[in-house]
């Protein structure tokens, strides 16, 4: 029975941005559940790389160069990828930027630039995509949102606004879609081990301890910690969930203070 549950065999999942580190983790992990891969970039190169990584995993990606915040060429090419692929089932917005700049330093076109494509890119792409699920009365949006959904820091202003604004987008899409037995939940990821953060999680690196001594597990996840999450909200195994952000961040959440190193 549970093994039914989480199977995604004859499912198409479409993953924004999942050339590398966590969109990467979680269309594997998808595939890994026997769903059909579609991923997209704006660079081509990274695309190509992309493809080759899956390939030696042993899963075949369907490649789309497209820019999630264009929408007009969004409306075009999810027929031609529904055509050409198929029915998208399952979609996870996992494209997006960061701008690290002090809000007295930011312009407002920097600032704009990370609301469209952390905030409008998933708007975007959701309600195109949601169109063909409404037909179909099944369908499965996730939304990457993080720990900016509800705590704020320094230097990233724009990149919360756009998080938090995509925690209220994803209980909206729900109240209005789940209607039509589509399931709209979110993935707020802690801190991460990928190739971005390489640089910073050494011994000795202030930010490296104050994660390590910030996180009540006591290390830094690993990018395969997201995918049971992304394939049991892509799975039948949440039918009756809705409108959710699920936070995969260790405990971070969970404490206002340093755990205790005591056992």
């Amino acid at each position: 029975m549970a093994q039914k549950l989480f199977n995604l065999s004859g499912k198409t999942a479409l993953v924004t941005g999942a050339t590398h580190g966590l969109g990467m983790a979680i269309a594997t992990g998808l595939a890994q559940a026997g769903a059909t891969i579609v991923i997209n970039d704006v660079f081509p190169e990274k695309l190509e790389a992309a493809k080759k990584t899956y390939a030696d995993r042993g899963i075949e990606a369907h490649t789309y160069l497209l820019d999630v915040t264009d929408e007009d060429a969004v409306d075009k090419l999810i027929p031609v990828i529904e055509q050409e692929v198929a029915s998208i089932d399952i979609l996870v917005n996992n494209a997006g930027i960061i701008k690290r700049i002090p809000i007295l330093e930011m312009k407002a076109e920097a600032f704009r630039q990370v609301l469209d494509v952390d905030l409008t890119g998933p708007f975007i792409m959701s309600k195109t995509i949601a169109k063909g699920m409404i037909e179909r009365g099944y369908g499965k949006i996730i939304n990457m949102c993080s720990m900016m959904s509800e705590l704020g820091r320094d230097t990233v202003s724009a990149y919360a606004a756009a998080k938090g604004g995509l925690k209220m987008l994803t209980r909206n899409m729900a109240t209005e879609w789940a209607r039509y037995n589509i399931q709209v939940n979110g993935i707020g990821p802690g801190y991460f081990a990928t190739t971005q953060t390489a640089p910073i999680r050494v011994a000795g690196h202030p930010f490296n301890d104050f994660i390590l001594n910030r996180t009540p597990a006591g290390r830094w996840g690993d990018p395969e910690d997201l995918a049971g999450t992304a394939v049991f909200l892509a799975s039948s195994a949440s039918d009756f969930v809705n409108g959710q952000v699920i936070y995969v961040d260790g405990g971070i959440l969970a404490t206002i203070g340093k755990p205790s190193s005591e056992a």
